[in-house]
């Protein structure tokens, strides 16, 4: 693989989307960095960018751990600072944002490997390689497409705020290419479109679990059609991913002892990716939100498997499934069961939804210990659902988009508080902060419209 084109990338700063003159003059010649096969272009999507979700300072503001003021202080990167406490001014003149930067990154090399394809016919000997390179490209586009979208975009739901700003969607590596935002709609529109593609093309299983599958491309349809409370088409996705995909640990076979107790790309992993690795992730500086560390029961596996105890008493997070303390993101069973039964639940289907929620727990809990859990109505089983998917998917990078959603149903919705130096500081449900602005750098380059806040 022609590693210049990987230098030429990070050089040129792409994710930029920046067109200006100086930049663009100093590329080297372009035949040197093009990849031309598809060895060239899955070399190309294997790199070590598309193991990591862009969406880190939107886990820093969800509210799942607290930092000490002390700690806080003494945080060294502005923006996970400001994110932390829900500044206005996030990024106070930074001039390198990795959730902009580096998901448009992926977007230059995903749209680089599909120009590339284009100039390849396959034969019958190399068609199954080559839609499994175009569906894997397909699908890291649309993924980056999506992170953006929880960060830089307002929520969305399915026939409303149809004309709300976007992104901007680049589909071809062309960078001298006017940057401008799509309107909402058509952000879904052509992140789904990817993904519908992509799942055509992919195949069921692959040879590592960094690489997207077909069960991949399902999980992923089930949540952005969760995000856009498409209730209907998450479950049917999920279920799509659920028939080639449904594996799940038995935490009583875990090792509580051991310093990260999940193994690397077990069973219920079907994509791995990380959490960019900020500070206050790590412990003891990141301690658990003490309401959801009092929720799970004495006979909870969890409290034990993804926490540890600090000296003071307090709890951190430990790590999931990244067998390390960054943050695992990727696409997992434990989301899409939950997925499925809180769509069986939002659509009348009681049994249904708690016997998939009662799946997940049944390996959760110690052995013996565990009785099923019951429902007498659909908004029972909701409720019980939407907690457990928090006490489940806790720093997956999953909560920021669900409050986001259940913060426009007055049943759900949630005020964050934080306290830093004495003082309290509140973020209250449908506030302007839970859309992130596009860094003033971007907006000084391009002329994008700004989001209101």
């Amino acid at each position: 693989m022609r590693r210049v084109l990987l230098l030429l990338v990070l050089f040129m700063g792409c994710g930029i989307i920046s067109c200006r003159e100086d930049i663009l003059e100093q590329k080297p010649d372009k035949a040197l960095v093009v990849p031309q096969t598809l060895s060239d272009m899955q070399g190309l999507l294997d790199n070590g960018l598309f193991r990591t979700d862009l969406r880190g300072i939107a886990e820093i503001a969800s509210g799942d751990y607290y930092i000490e003021s002390s700690d806080w202080t003494s945080l060294r990167y502005i923006v996970e600072k400001n994110a932390y406490a829900w500044e206005q001014d996030v990024y106070e003149g930074a001039t390198a944002v990795g959730e902009w930067n580096n998901s448009y990154k992926q977007v230059f090399y995903a749209n680089v490997a599909l120009e590339g394809l284009n100039k390849i016919t396959p034969e019958s000997s190399t068609l199954s390689a080559w839609n499994n390179v175009k569906g894997t490209a397909l699908f890291f586009r649309a993924y980056a497409f999506y992170n953006l979208t929880q960060v830089f975009a307002s929520p969305f739901r399915q026939g409303e705020d149809t004309n709300a700003p976007g992104i901007p969607l680049r589909l071809n590596s062309n960078l001298n290419e006017e940057s401008v935002r799509a309107g909402l709609e058509e952000t879904y529109r052509q992140i789904l479109q990817d993904l519908h593609e992509a799942s055509e093309l992919l195949s069921e299983i692959q040879k590592y679990r960094t690489r997207p599958s077909k069960a991949a491309a399902f999980a992923l349809m089930a949540r952005v059609y969760l995000a856009i409370e498409d209730y209907d088409q998450a479950l049917h996705y999920a279920n799509a991913c659920l028939q080639l995909h449904s594996m799940l640990l038995d935490f009583n076979e875990l090792d509580a002892e051991a310093p990260y107790p999940v193994p690397l790309f077990n069973d219920e992993t079907i994509l791995l990716r990380i959490l960019s690795n900020y500070a206050s992730f790590r412990p003891p500086v990141g301690k658990i939100d003490t309401s959801l560390d009092t929720s799970y029961s004495d006979n909870d596996l969890r409290k034990v498997i993804f926490f540890r105890k600090n000296e003071d008493g307090t709890m951190s997070f430990r790590g999931s499934y990244h067998q390390s303390s960054v943050p695992f993101s990727g696409l997992a069973t434990d989301e899409v069961y939950l997925i499925r039964a809180e769509c069986y639940a939002r659509t009348g289907n009681v049994a249904a939804a708690m016997e998939d929620v009662n799946t997940l727990l049944e390996k959760r809990w110690k052995a013996g210990t565990f009785f099923p859990f019951s429902a007498q109505t659909a908004e029972e089983a909701l409720s019980f659902i939407l907690k457990e998917r928090r006490k489940e998917l806790v720093l997956r990078g999953l909560r920021w988009s669900g409050l986001r959603r259940l913060n426009k149903d007055a049943r759900f919705s949630v005020t964050l508080t934080r306290k830093l130096n004495g003082e309290t500081i509140t973020l209250l449900p449908g506030d302007p902060r839970y859309v992130f602005p596009i860094p003033d750098y971007i907006i000084d380059m391009t002329g994008m419209q700004q989001n209101p806040r």
